[in-house]
């Protein structure tokens, strides 16, 4: 699966050894080394993927990741260096569809590339959407819409729903969504889940405090439901 790779890295040698091993895997890579720099290229360009690093000058990484996911779906694999779980769940908040702290393993992280771009081929197929009461997810279409009116998504927040709506009412624990999502299990990730939960029932929610689509099962995780009369 040959892509269109954009890596935003200000650290010459690093962004070389990625560069090497993304077009190992025949990609085609373009290298930036600021962030207003990564803004602009990833608008013209719109990557298959964006490899970004959060420390970056001009405009850090997350307020890049800010900045697209408020304009692009395109899938954000986040590099930092700051390890704390609050550090690395705000650049999921922002967007991000995965993340891995530095140092790290080429070739975890050309796993990694691999799983976001299939998720992302995957998506293109089309299946015709999904309905769980009046929420409809069209995976062919990527668009999601409660009511009939568009819901905007990042392709982390459309992968959650698109697994839930495939088996409505049924009950999946946070470590079974992050297979889905992340290909990977690791414990900081955990809290991932409820990041992605707590952003998607602002957009699908009629009250997101009072879930009645996107539902808690305590002690267990969340299920996909039409809700009561699915109120609109």
């Amino acid at each position: 699966m040959c892509a269109d790779i954009v890596l935003a890295e200000d650290d010459p040698k690093q962004a070389e050894l990625v560069r090497r091993y993304l077009e190992r895997e025949r990609h085609s890579v373009v290298v930036v080394p600021d962030g207003r720099e990564t803004l602009e290229l990833v608008r013209r360009r719109r990557p298959d993927l964006l490899v970004l690093d959060v420390m970056l000058p001009g405009l850090d990484g997350l307020e890049v990741c800010r900045i697209l996911r408020a304009e692009s779906d395109v899938p954000v694999l986040m590099l930092t260096a700051r390890s704390t779980e609050d550090d690395l769940l705000r650049g999921l908040d922002l967007g991000a569809d995965d993340y891995m702290t530095k140092p790290y393993s080429p070739r975890e992280l050309m796993a990694r590339v691999r799983t976001l771009l299939r998720r992302t081929h995957a998506a293109e197929r089309d299946a015709g959407p999904m309905r769980v009461g009046a929420l409809s997810v069209d995976v062919g279409r990527h668009e999601v819409s409660v009511n009939e009116k568009p819901v905007d998504t990042t392709p982390g927040e459309f992968r959650l729903l698109e697994v839930m709506a495939a088996h409505p009412d049924q009950v999946f624990t946070r470590g079974q969504l992050l297979e889905h999502l992340h290909g990977f299990d690791r414990y900081i990730t955990q809290r991932a889940i409820d990041v992605h939960v707590m952003n998607l029932r602002k957009k699908i929610e009629v009250s997101p405090r009072k879930p009645a689509r996107l539902v808690t099962v305590y002690g267990v995780g969340y299920k996909l439901t039409a809700g009561p009369a699915d109120a609109p």
